[in-house]
């Protein structure tokens, strides 16, 4: 039996994908900051659930080394993150730094912590959460852009470092998700920027279920390819084809263009 361990499992994609695996027979080991108050995980067979904060350094190294403890790994999934809004002058150096130690610098981590346990066996597979706002930008949205564009680079790197002890780096890439995304993200509010931050903010679809993105997550793991990116949603999929089809700049031209527009609306 195959186990996976997941940060970030308390709502959202990171709970459909602990439910997901273990319905399809794996063990799951589930990760969050507060499992004192997860009440449906505890409940199903072949999960356990471990406390987690990914911007705590010592409390990774322990929960990872109480994970490898309990049986072999053999996928991890980095889910934990949040979004952060607003105008860049906007940011306090507090949450610029919080938001790039949950999205990046856990991931990071994690995987650091991870690296020894799969080289010993010679196998593994990373799947990185990232976004389809690691791929392409928009206004508002910059630290938590910068931590998804990172990750998608790091794990594009990884992915060939550790390709000769066997071990997989993969990152899949969400719509908008139905889930408490927009309960739990930070919006830094500022006079000058404040209207245009709704009207952005009010045009984001998050239409995409964390069931289905749990789905393109379970197709990652299990599929045998080496294949770095999966989009995740039909949205991801139709903007990042857009991108591709115009060329880059090209849609940031287009971009720039509707944001204009919306704000004259």
């Amino acid at each position: 039996m195959e186990t996976i361990f997941i940060t970030g499992a308390s709502s959202g994609i990171g709970k459909a994908a602990a439910k997901l695996f273990q319905s399809k027979g794996w063990n799951v080991i589930a990760t969050m900051r507060n499992p004192e108050k997860e009440t449906e995980l505890t409940q199903l067979e072949n999960v356990t659930v471990l406390p987690l904060d990914v911007t705590n350094v010592e409390q990774i190294k322990s929960t990872t080394a109480k994970a490898i403890s309990l049986g072999t790994i053999d996928v991890v999934l980095n889910n934990a993150g949040y979004a952060l809004f607003g105008a860049m002058e906007a940011f306090s150096n507090e949450q610029i730094e919080r938001q790039i130690s949950t999205n990046l610098l856990g991931t990071l981590y994690v995987t650091q912590a991870f690296i020894p346990h799969f080289r010993a066996k010679k196998s593994g597979l990373f799947i990185n959460v990232t976004s389809i706002a690691g791929l392409l930008a928009h206004p508002f949205s910059n630290v938590y852009h910068a931590t998804k564009w990172a990750l998608e680079g790091w794990s594009e790197s990884l992915s060939i470092e550790l390709a000769p002890f066997n071990i997989g780096v993969k990152t899949v890439s969400p719509s908008g998700t139905k889930s408490n995304f927009f309960n739990v993200a930070e919006i830094a509010s500022f006079p000058a920027y404040d209207q245009a931050i709704q009207k952005m903010l009010g045009g984001f679809n998050l239409n995409t279920e964390p069931e289905q993105i749990a789905e393109v997550i379970y197709e990652a793991a299990t599929d045998q390819k080496d294949k770095l990116r999966y989009l995740a949603g039909e949205n991801a999929k139709k903007a990042y084809g857009r991108r591709l089809e115009i060329g880059a700049e090209a849609f940031r031209k287009e971009t720039k263009a509707f944001f204009l527009k919306l704000l004259n609306t």
